[in-house]
């Protein structure tokens, strides 16, 4: 399949959209921007693009390429929840139950645990703003998606990309109509750190709080073409992490995501995803 977005494509979009929403309209504009979902959703389409490169076939993704609609929605032991984007299971077809545990004991589940527990779900997030003040919250509600699916399917498979600016929009200055960046760079390490410790869940009879894979993009927008930072050399080159920080963007980067699902899937199935 040809002219698939990729992620340098998806977070130029993601950029020119705000920018354009703050030039004609300032922060109004940029939040009605925002929750319109149409930068966001580039990152979806770039995750959706990668599975297809990695061999998945586009008729199990969900929602379709390029398309917004028809996300699954999948129970856990909390709360059901729309899952940005998924891979459904080949040769298992959803079976409607009745759920028997969990806060939604006696509510219906359109799919089944069978089948849920071998979807593979991901979830795309953003913060552009307000890092400091929103991180506890933001990185608290992350976990909590790992656990409410997590405590239901053990074995799921469970992926998350989440989106940081190295210096965050000056709010201050966007009813003015100007696109300009506040000098102070982004706590890069603790970000690192904080996404290192929920990622890499290996065993799936432990750590319900951690994903099977964790993408964490950390972007400069202030470059033209936007940089996506893959490595700690370029961390470090740029002034952004201290050579003798023991955290690695590696094991966090865009470069092997979609792959790490895929393989952990056929760990824990014992079948190939690609099926």
């Amino acid at each position: 399949m040809t002219n698939l977005i990729t992620i340098q494509e998806a977070v130029d979009n993601f950029k020119e959209l705000i920018h354009s929403a703050i030039c004609e309209g300032g922060v109004k504009a940029k939040e009605a921007m925002i929750r319109s979902s149409r930068p966001i959703n580039n990152i979806h389409e770039a995750v959706k693009a990668e599975l297809i490169r990695n061999g998945i076939c586009p008729t199990r993704i969900h929602p379709a390429l390029n398309n917004t609609r028809s996300e699954l929605k999948l129970a856990g032991f909390i709360k059901q929840k729309n899952q940005d984007v998924c891979v459904s299971p080949e040769n298992y077809e959803p079976k409607k139950v009745i759920m028997t545990e969990g806060l939604l004991r006696g509510q219906t589940d359109d799919y089944g645990k069978d089948y849920t527990e071998r979807t593979i779900s991901i979830n795309i997030r953003s913060q552009i703003s307000s890092l400091a003040k929103n991180f506890d919250t933001l990185y608290e509600r992350t976990i909590a998606e790992a656990i409410n699916l997590h405590v239901r399917c053990p074995k799921m498979v469970l992926g998350e990309v989440y989106m940081i600016p190295v210096k965050e929009y000056n709010v201050s200055l966007m009813d003015e109509f100007r696109v300009e960046f506040i000098d102070r760079v982004s706590s890069v390490e603790k970000y690192i750190k904080s996404f290192q410790a929920i990622n890499g869940r290996s065993k799936f009879d432990r750590e319900d709080y951690k994903y099977e894979r964790v993408c964490l993009l950390i972007v400069d927008f202030q470059q033209s073409p936007s940089k996506i930072y893959s490595n700690n050399q370029e961390l470090y080159d740029d002034g952004l992490l201290e050579k003798n920080s023991d955290v690695s963007i590696e094991e966090l980067s865009w470069e092997s995501f979609i792959k790490s699902l895929l393989v952990c899937y056929e760990k824990r199935f014992g079948d190939s995803i690609l099926i």
